[in-house]
């Protein structure tokens, strides 16, 4: 089942590997029998239905979960089933991209206001009146 993160963006199956395992969580005698918890691999490298952009801040954003290879390594193993787990990694997946589909905003340059340099000459004014205060007195 494709990954549909808007209507115009849709991540198709090929582009994941799935790695089940035992998980250590919850689950009682359970967790002995089945390989509930998920390894999802999004392979990047082979991604072809996000934007260039999109995929170099993915690459940014996915920080210790990108392998050397390109691919994002999501582990889920807080959930007792299998499935559960399983939407789990492919909802974080989501909230990854969508972070990643945000781009920054960029920061304008922008003068000092008058009123700030008003400010500014005021307190050096100040300060400097109070430390020729201090100066030499002579006491009469």
């Amino acid at each position: 089942m494709p990954l549909v993160i808007t209507p115009d963006v849709t991540i198709p199956d090929e582009e994941f590997e799935w790695k089940f395992i035992r998980s250590s969580g919850p689950g009682g005698q359970n967790v002995n029998k089945v390989a509930s918890a998920v390894q999802l691999r999004f392979l990047l490298p082979l991604n072809t239905s996000l934007p260039v952009a999109v995929r170099n801040r993915l690459r940014r954003l996915a920080g210790q979960k990108i392998n050397d290879d390109g691919t994002i390594l999501i582990s889920a193993r807080s959930e007792r089933s299998q499935e559960q787990n399983r939407r789990d990694a492919l909802d974080r997946l989501a909230d990854l991209i969508h972070a990643a589909m945000i781009e920054p905003k960029i920061r304008k340059k922008t003068g000092p206001t008058r009123a700030s340099k008003e400010r500014r000459i005021d307190s050096k004014k100040r300060r400097g009146s109070t430390k020729q205060g201090r100066g030499n007195r002579t006491w009469d």
